[in-house]
């Protein structure tokens, strides 16, 4: 079992918030993602590549509300505005963006692209149970499973959590009904569902 996600850095003032940002990320770690934001242009940019997947299912499913969960710089709600013949209102969340900070009310569909991998390992049990929280139909997450190219300010990988499939697979299936599974080159992409929802 994992230690709790703390929301404060101070364990004397840490509290437990469900569905807040600070149960999800600690200040200091949302602190260096938002430096990361800040200093790499490119950085959160994966959105992109799976926006047309994201538009299949939104299409095929009629979705109205997509929640981008960790939406960096907004970039899939730009590619979807283009690419999607299905209208569709894209709500940003992003613990480490101000204006995208507030905790989240659930939507049709949550997509978070290359995100979990981002999770500080304490708090991933907290990011889990919250996209479960959000997810009234369908989820589409993409995970990255190795090193990235970039480093925090602090000198650790982005990547907090470098692990396969087999270890990510269980914890979803904890909490989600899977619906499609497809490993990539560097990771894999997963279609979910609530366990008590029918797409």
């Amino acid at each position: 079992m994992r230690a709790a996600c703390n929301a404060s850095d101070d364990p004397a003032m840490a509290q437990d918030m469900p569905g807040s940002p600070a149960a999800v990320i600690t200040p200091a770690y949302r602190d260096l993602q938002a430096r990361m934001h800040a200093d790499f242009p490119t950085y959160g940019s994966a959105s992109v590549a799976y926006a047309p997947l994201v538009a299949r299912v939104v299409e095929s499913l009629k979705i109205d509300t997509l929640l981008d969960y960790g939406a960096g710089k907004g970039r899939l709600a730009a590619s979807l505005a283009t690419g999607c013949r299905h209208p569709v209102r894209v709500i940003p969340y992003d613990p480490a963006i101000p204006d995208w900070a507030a905790s989240p009310a659930p939507a049709e569909m949550v997509a978070s692209i290359d995100v979990l991998e981002h999770i500080e390992p304490e708090c991933l049990d907290a990011v889990l149970d919250d996209l479960q929280r959000v997810m009234l139909r369908v989820g589409f997450l993409s995970i990255h499973t190795g090193p990235a190219r970039k480093l925090l300010a602090d000198g650790r990988n982005a990547h907090l959590i470098q692990a396969p499939p087999a270890w990510w697979l269980p914890q979803l299936e904890a909490r989600f009904r899977i619906l499609r599974f497809q490993e990539e080159a560097m990771g894999f992409w997963i279609l979910v569902a609530p366990r008590d929802a029918h797409p």
